[in-house]
């Protein structure tokens, strides 16, 4: 696992994740071409819209997830 601080909403936050999910989300942010704060802060926001919702880390898991078996 490792640990990363963002800024989400002007406020910092730390997110626990392993490894390959910040690398898969990292390439998932350069391949739409844009920064791993934009994705995370979308992926934020849409979690918030669920009920009751999940984790962030979770939300970010399964984002990877859904990503990965939609591309295949």
């Amino acid at each position: 696992m490792r640990k990363r601080s963002v800024t989400l909403k002007g406020h910092r936050t730390s997110i626990a994740l392993e490894d390959e999910f910040w690398a898969a989300l990292k390439d998932f942010a350069a391949s739409d071409k844009r920064s791993l704060a934009s994705l995370i802060s979308d992926i934020d926001r849409k979690r918030l819209k669920q009920s009751p919702p999940p984790g962030l880390a979770s939300a970010l898991r399964v984002f990877v997830l859904r990503r990965v078996t939609d591309a295949g």
